[in-house]
């Protein structure tokens, strides 16, 4: 086993997820190379120091360059906002240091395609967890194998509430495209889409802003958007992303049809997957629950008890492993820079046909 030193920059909600991560991710899986907190990065050195103190991190700091230059630091882990990822990327590569970015890639289509650029011939990978429970990664298996036939439609949702009440106050979520509906939540249930269907064709869209004046200030992105689409393989698709929909919590959830099944999903309850296979008898062909257990990709390792069940934090640590796999093996591992690159291509030409009322072929943004 060989210790590696982990830079982490930002040091709330993902930032403690990454720390936690990286801090049990060796127990877990058993790693061969085994992380150790060498800094922390956050926008003030009283912040830094309470994160250093409560993670578990050798050393804090204010300043991200510090963090990236510092021999110690051997692989980064980028949790800070949008607009922070391009620059904080582009150094880390310079010196050839592996890089960890949360979603989405960058602030924009232009600033996604400068990283992928930077990230060339290097490891790079994008935080996209909520494809990483067992169930989900169970439904990946069962349309690779043909289990369900043909997939000839998706539907595919991420949903929640945390500005349904049109009376909470204005804040950083309600500024700029980058955080807005289309920037936070639909990157997730479009890479969603893209590992279980595949590549996304066209577009026809549509985004607005439902409540955009709220006490504080005016709304300038976007409450919620939809769009239909072709996906590459034929199949036509259904998306639909918000963050002012009243009882929905974590509601990334997706239909499958194929020409012999048909597959759901919902993270609020994320260790079960719902099966149909028209190959049943007649009397008793229906949805079947499947929870998840020992058999399925990446449960074993958390827990030997079938319908136990892994949680959120859990995602985290397969991203971790995944990440260390990525070192280690100087090879890379899904998704990429180039796959959170190809997500950013699909937001951007919705936003484009919402504004057109046109379909939009994904490939010409």
């Amino acid at each position: 086993m060989t210790d590696i030193g982990i830079g982490i920059i930002g040091g709330g909600y993902m930032g403690k997820a990454h720390a936690v991560a990286m801090s049990a991710v060796g127990a877990v899986f058993n790693t061969t190379l085994r992380p150790r907190l060498e800094m922390v990065c956050a926008s003030s050195k009283a912040s830094a120091e309470n994160y250093r103190v409560a993670y578990g991190f050798a050393r804090g700091t204010e300043d991200w360059g510090e963090l990236v230059n510092d021999p110690k630091v051997e692989a980064i882990v980028i949790a800070s906002p949008q607009s922070t990822h391009r620059a904080i990327a582009e150094a880390a590569f310079a010196l050839n240091k592996p890089v960890f970015c949360e979603k989405p890639l960058g602030a924009s289509l232009d600033d996604s395609r400068a990283m992928v650029a930077a990230a060339k011939g290097q490891v790079s990978m994008v935080g996209f967890n909520y494809i990483r429970p067992p169930a989900s990664q169970f439904a990946r298996q069962l349309i690779a194998e043909g289990a369900i036939g043909d997939v000839v439609w998706f539907r595919g949702e991420h949903t929640e509430d945390f500005l349904a009440d049109p009376h909470a106050p204005a804040n950083w979520r309600t500024q700029g495209d980058a955080n807005g509906t289309m920037g936070d939540l639909a990157p997730h249930m479009i890479n969603g889409a893209l590992a279980l269907i595949g590549p996304i064709k066209s577009v026809i869209a549509e985004v607005e802003t439902v409540h955009s004046d709220r006490p504080g200030g005016l709304v300038t992105n976007d409450d919620h958007g939809q769009f239909m689409c072709r996906f590459a393989n034929g199949a036509m698709g259904q998306m639909y992303f918000s963050r002012i929909a009243h009882g929905r919590k974590m509601g990334y959830a997706y239909e499958i049809t194929g020409t012999k099944g048909a597959i759901r999903f919902d993270q609020e309850d994320q260790n079960a997957i719902w099966l149909y296979s028209m190959d049943e008898p007649e009397a008793t062909r229906g949805f079947r629950k499947i929870l998840t257990g020992p058999a399925h990709p990446d449960y074993l390792p958390f827990c030997q008890g079938p319908g136990h069940g892994t949680g959120y934090q859990d995602q985290i640590i397969i991203e971790a492993r995944d990440f260390l796999r990525a070192i280690e093996t100087r090879s890379p591992v899904w998704p990429t820079f180039e796959d959170g690159m190809e997500v950013n291509q699909v937001i951007e030409a919705s936003m484009v046909s919402s504004r057109s009322k046109a379909w939009v072929e994904v490939s010409s943004v």
